[in-house]
């Protein structure tokens, strides 16, 4: 087809799992599936390999495999030594050792690969009986030619019945995971806000009533020479001193809950620096604004009148 730069395909090989070693139990399969790829496949997706190196004319039609992101850290291989193997089990025919040649990096396009082992066509059809006919062919066209290759794909894969074929642009999906994961984020923030917003009222009320129950000290404070401005200061720095305690104990429990949901899920505990940092800054300017209208009136309190509150 015209416009189109490179592709690549795979064909699932049914009934194969993936062991470790071949004393594994049979239902510890972890979810992985066996796919034949064409030599071109990681080029056309844009993939690369974290470790070794993929299949080529020698090895596609050798007892080896290339290992998916998903599919190397689920059977525990981090490194590629000269004698690094597995053991693949086809339903029915028994097994046969492959050797790894190579673990490919995360694929942004298609993360479903990640979960797979990959082999030569030749190694599909000698080992498991493969039919050798691709499952999945993907296709890397010209940027302003997307919509045109698009229009014809169906045609062109399967002329006598083009609606049997599903055509789907792996970019697309990120444009929607990228629209939903920014509608988080929208939601999140506002949520944020709200808990400030509320904070705010509420150091604010706190402090308004602090003004009104400690008038007299007020006047005794102003008789006896204090200025409006340390009063002002002192209200104001109790309301700070207010958001500031508030922030520590609402980033302590942020950190805890992190933390337990962290550790549940085998993930590394994480606390950027600026994540706390930044929420403590603006805890502690929202106390600030919202105690400021306080300090103001405790600070125009007459002296006279304050000291007749009892």
């Amino acid at each position: 087809m015209a416009h189109v730069e490179s592709v690549g395909h795979i064909g699932q090989v049914k009934d194969v799992n993936v062991y470790r070693h071949p004393d594994i139990p049979s239902v510890d399969t972890n979810g992985l599936s066996v796919n034949a790829a064409s030599l071109d496949m990681p080029a056309t997706l844009g993939v690369t390999l974290a470790r070794g190196r993929f299949l080529n004319a020698a090895t596609e039609s050798q007892p080896v495999v290339v290992l998916g992101a998903a599919a190397a850290r689920y059977l525990g291989i981090d490194r590629i030594w000269p004698t690094e193997r597995i053991w693949l089990n086809q339903t029915g025919s028994g097994g046969q050792w492959f050797y790894v040649a190579g673990v490919l990096n995360s694929a942004v396009l298609t993360p479903s690969i990640d979960a797979s082992v990959f082999v030569g066509y030749p190694v599909a059809q000698q080992y498991f009986g493969f039919d050798g006919h691709p499952s999945t062919v993907y296709l890397r066209a010209e940027t302003i030619q997307v919509t045109s290759v698009w229009s014809k794909l169906a045609g062109t894969a399967n002329p006598q019945a083009p609606n049997e074929v599903s055509v789907s642009q792996p970019s697309a999906a990120l444009v929607a995971q990228a629209a939903a994961e920014s509608a988080f984020n929208v939601l999140f923030l506002g949520l944020g806000a709200v808990a400030l917003l509320v904070g705010a009222v509420g150091v604010a009320n706190i402090m308004v009533i602090s003004v009104l129950e400690r008038r007299s000290e007020i006047g005794l404070r102003r008789a006896l020479g204090a200025t409006k401005g340390s009063i002002r200061a002192q209200f104001l720095s109790e309301s700070v001193f207010l958001s500031l305690i508030g922030g520590v104990v609402g980033i302590g429990a942020g950190v805890i809950a992190t933390a337990v949901y962290a550790t549940t899920q085998d993930w590394a505990v994480v606390i950027p620096a600026l994540a706390w940092s930044g929420g403590l800054g603006v805890t502690v300017l929202i106390g600030a604004a919202a105690g400021l209208l306080p300090a103001l009136r405790a600070a125009r309190m007459d002296p006279s009148k304050a000291l007749l509150v009892v």
